[in-house]
């Protein structure tokens, strides 16, 4: 049980991305079915008035409260989603309004935690709140936000990026990965795993995951190929052979490197590795594991194969990738 209340506030406004908005509360709501009992988290939805707003999923979402009532109180974490425009060309603008941004820097004042989910961004760069701090967006949109705001260290890649008490994410369904990496945060990474296994993510993804990452990339067509892919996660850190994978799917060897071709674009070697680096991944970003440690529980067992592989498969090392994504101190 807990005895401190999380008050969590989700900005809303017309146009805003529906799954921004409805996403870290599913997370939230998740972890306290997960541990039994009461996490703390009070998550509101606040707009400038309770009228319903209309998202750009086009379903309204009926506001809990006001920003007017939330600036009244202090704020455990303030989530801030973003909305777009679209122009003629099919080119995507973030969409700033005066108006938001005068209120996102007048919460944020109160908070103790700042969110921003995909284009969310913009908006707290616009309210001055990333000023000289390193920060994401929808890659989409990066450009944008660096012309826009050149004192902002924008990096177009990562999955999220923390830079002490603000969290910036990128687009859409990564508000699930950001949100975890708050639970993360209050209650540690087994109950965050703990949810993502709920969420069926098969890989709770790290802030430094690459937004355009292969295992991200790929998509499975049949339910033999989930639980492929399922079995390879769980046994990553053993020795998986091509015989192993296929004795799991029912299938020859043959057969199973053609299920991998035709619905992945792969080799279920080449999966693997890219699965193991997944991990390798998570481990530098996340711990302060050896190179050794990391090798061995992400399978690759010596430091010489985890290097090798990094190398083919993201061009820099575990050394330099740590030294660029390693989660910075609150």
């Amino acid at each position: 049980m807990s005895s401190i209340e999380r008050f969590v506030v989700i900005m809303l406004f017309d146009g805003v991305d529906l799954v921004d908005v409805t996403g870290p509360p599913e997370v939230f709501t998740l972890l306290e079915r997960e541990m039994d009992g009461e996490t703390g988290y009070r998550v509101v939805l606040a707009a400038e008035t309770t009228d319903p707003v209309t998202t750009s999923a086009r379903v309204r979402v009926l506001p809990d409260t006001t920003f007017e009532e939330v600036a009244r109180r202090r704020i455990d974490t303030l989530i801030v989603p973003g909305s777009v425009d679209v122009d003629a060309e099919r080119r995507v603008h973030a969409r700033v309004d005066p108006a938001v941004v005068a209120w996102v820097k007048t919460l944020a004042a109160r908070t103790r935690r700042l969110a921003s989910v995909c284009v969310g961004a913009h908006l707290l760069a616009a309210a001055g709140l990333l000023d000289g701090k390193r920060a994401t967006t929808h890659w989409s949109t990066a450009q944008q936000l660096a012309a826009d705001h050149p004192s902002v260290e924008v990096d177009a890649d990562p999955i999220f990026v923390r830079d002490g008490g603000v969290w910036t994410g990128a687009g859409i369904t990564a508000c699930l990965d950001l949100s975890l990496a708050l639970v993360a945060e209050d209650f540690g990474e087994p109950a965050a795993m703990s949810v993502a296994r709920q969420l069926v993510m098969y890989l709770k993804r790290p802030g430094g995951q690459s937004q355009f990452s292969v295992p991200t990339q790929v998509a499975s067509t049949t339910r033999r190929m989930d639980d492929v892919r399922h079995f390879i996660t769980q046994n990553i850190a053993g020795r998986l052979t091509l015989a192993d994978v296929a004795a799991r799917a029912h299938v020859s060897e043959r057969h199973l490197t053609r299920m991998f071709r035709e619905q992945l674009g792969t080799t279920p070697a080449s999966y693997i590795e890219s699965t193991r680096v997944e991990v390798a991944r998570n481990r530098l970003e996340t711990t302060d594991d050896t190179l050794e440690r990391v090798a061995t529980v992400s399978g690759f067992n010596t430091v010489d194969t985890l290097i090798r592989a990094f190398r083919r498969k993201l061009n820099t090392t575990p050394t330099e990738y740590r030294n660029r994504f390693r989660h910075r101190a609150g």
